[in-house]
């Protein structure tokens, strides 16, 4: 029976030993960017098939159509689905296309803000978080 013990860094070279964190941060993004999707979704159908659901402000510069808020909660609600779940399963190209989801959901709902201002401000600092936990991703911490 041998008990090999793990030979030291070459010179130079630093020990690099994950903390969890960054593997953490990204599993906790995926997840956000999934029940955060289908949030979206659901915003996008009560868009779609109940306008008196959200109040609407007759002056406002961004104003559009509650019908096209719901496709556009729709369609992005999907995609961030769809990316969140690639980066669960650990695929490179989902963390930039997650960040580039959550930078579109910001502009959102921003311009969704005085229709479901609470909803908006909430889905604004989710999408915030998911872009840091995506940024600061780090491959040998997994």
């Amino acid at each position: 029976m041998s008990t090999q013990t793990p030979s030291p860094p070459a010179a130079g070279q630093q020990e690099r030993r994950g903390t969890g964190w960054a593997g953490g941060l990204t599993v906790f993004a995926a997840a956000i960017m999934v029940v955060g999707g289908l949030w979206q979704v659901l915003a996008g159908i009560a868009a779609l098939f109940q306008n008196v659901v959200y109040v609407t402000t007759p002056s406002y510069v961004y104003s559009f159509d509650l019908t096209a808020w719901g496709w556009v909660h729709l369609i992005l609600g999907i995609l961030i689905v769809v990316a969140g779940f690639a980066v669960i399963s650990g695929q490179t190209w989902a963390r930039a296309v997650g960040i580039g989801l959550a930078c579109l959901s910001l502009l959102a709902q921003f311009l969704f803000l005085p229709y479901y201002p609470i909803w908006s401000l909430v889905i604004m600092a989710l999408d915030v978080a998911v872009i840091w936990a995506l940024a600061t991703y780090r491959r040998d911490a997994l």
